[in-house]
């Protein structure tokens, strides 16, 4: 029977960065992973979904190439081709990450893992063979699965999750998106480009609801303007299935029926932990009414050897938290200390056209908890590097607290703000002020001009409108 300092179940983002961290402070580890290293986020998420938008954007920029004096004739789309970028990409991601594993002495053992006491681990192969694995701590990193509509099962063909919407065979005449969160506006924003008919069908009265107000207005202008349908405030009543696609039944607002025809509907309504047959009950680990497992600051479980990170547990379901949380769950094992992770300062991107990223609190967040808020704004129609490249629309939104200065939120809509965020995420992690902003000097000509100027916006006013 092999022994290990920490068996890690699931090689997602979670998982790896877990196992690749805790090799550093020199623990033997092992990883059990059922399907392609990697988890959802390399093979059927993250990496292949951003593979296939940055083929839209290769689109797009191709598409207007002329006012750049770029003359390419007629342009096509082959999804055929995007698709093989994307399968290209993957492979490529997953092989380096298999040679890692084995360049770190990581044991990998490929089969469903399974709680079978509080330091055993069962591992059941495709064969049926079930192998016993003995450790001093477990991490649980297992993830999450496309959650389903009760009236409306996946049969990945007509009825798709992300994972189907990844390998359509055909550009859809009209794509239904139920949901308009960040995988359904992705998916959206994508297929648009790639030349469908979409519409998007949201319960809540607005698109990426967890977003600021004013930057889930300026994304639904934005969306409207390229021709992407909008249903807010709607509820899906049914999905009527038939060979060549559904048939999509939804009440709006106003209480009214109405029914949208299309030959693929994509339900992008949320993912459920999978934490079901891992032998929880049996050694006596806590979830909560929704299947998640509470943990403490230190990914602890109520069993203190059991961790749990990443989709199982009740934190925002990003790729870069569960990084995080695995961190700190072997940094806890290897005896270091450990700070917790504050997850009001989580950066989150949409990697949609255009692009909408934030880092901290909405106006409206910051005001529930009392603070005394001013808003500063610029857009990026003012930004010299935003007009050279042809992309002047959206804006950069900073929240911050009017007694003291301390910046509170980062709120971004326009190009490459996925990228931009980034200067949020480490101003709030070090408690930067409106001052310390300012005082930060800004390359000319970029694109980050605009956290600048908005951050002028916040005390004398902006100097270039």
């Amino acid at each position: 029977m092999a022994q290990y300092d920490v068996v890690i179940i699931g090689s997602g983002p979670g998982g790896e960065v877990a196992a690749l961290r805790a090799v550093q402070l020199g623990l033997k580890v092992a990883v059990v992973e059922k399907e392609q290293v990697g988890g959802v986020c390399l093979n059927i998420g993250c990496i292949p979904t951003k593979s296939l938008l940055h083929c839209a954007d290769v689109l797009e920029e191709t598409k207007e190439g002329k006012k750049f004096g770029v003359i390419t004739g007629e342009v096509s789309f082959d999804l055929k081709g995007a698709m093989g970028h994307k399968e290209k990409v993957v492979k490529t991601m997953r092989t380096g990450l298999e040679g890692l594993f084995k360049k770190k002495k990581i044991d990998l053992y490929r089969g469903f893992g399974r709680l079978a006491g509080t330091n055993k681990v069962a591992v059941k192969g495709d064969d049926g063979n079930e192998t016993v694995i003995e450790t001093k701590n477990v991490i649980l990193a297992v993830g999450s699965t496309p959650r389903a509509l009760p009236f409306a099962p996946f049969d990945e063909q007509r009825i798709v999750s992300s994972t189907g919407a990844l390998s359509l065979p055909e550009v859809p005449k009209h794509l239904v998106v139920i949901g308009g969160g960040i995988i359904g506006c992705e998916f959206a924003s994508m297929y648009r480009t790639f030349g469908a008919q979409v519409s998007i069908i949201e319960m809540l009265p607005r698109i990426v609801a967890t977003e600021d107000e004013e930057i889930s207005a300026e994304l639904a202008k934005a969306f409207t303007k390229r021709g992407i349908k909008l249903y807010t405030g709607s509820k899906t009543k049914a999905v009527n299935k038939r060979a060549d696609g559904a048939s999509v039944v939804f009440e709006g607002p106003d209480g009214k029926e109405q029914t949208l025809e299309a030959d693929y509907v994509l339900i992008g309504t949320g993912r459920a932990p999978l934490t079901k047959n891992l032998g929880l009950e049996e050694v006596g680990v806590t979830t909560d009414e929704r299947g998640y497992i509470p943990v403490n600051a230190t990914m602890q479980t109520n069993i203190a050897n059991i961790y749990a990170i990443g989709d199982v547990v009740p934190t925002p379901w990003l790729a870069h938290v569960a990084s995080a949380e695995g961190v700190i769950a072997v940094e806890h094992i290897a005896g270091h200390h450990t700070n917790p992770i504050n997850y009001d300062i989580i950066p989150s991107c949409v990697y949609c056209s255009p692009e909408v990223a934030h880092v901290g609190l909405t106006e409206a967040q910051a005001k529930e908890r009392g603070y005394n808020v001013k808003v500063g704004k610029f857009p990026f129609a003012a930004v010299g590097k935003a007009t050279a490249i042809g992309n002047r629309d959206g804006f950069v939104k900073i929240v911050a607290d009017a007694e003291y200065g301390e910046i509170l939120g980062f709120h971004l809509i326009g190009p490459r703000v996925t990228e931009l965020v980034a200067e949020g995420g480490l101003a709030l992690s070090h408690e930067a002020t409106v001052e310390s902003l300012l005082a930060t000097i800004h390359a000319h000509p970029t694109l980050y001009e605009a956290m600048h100027e908005a951050g002028h916006a916040l005390l004398d006013g902006t100097l270039h409108l």
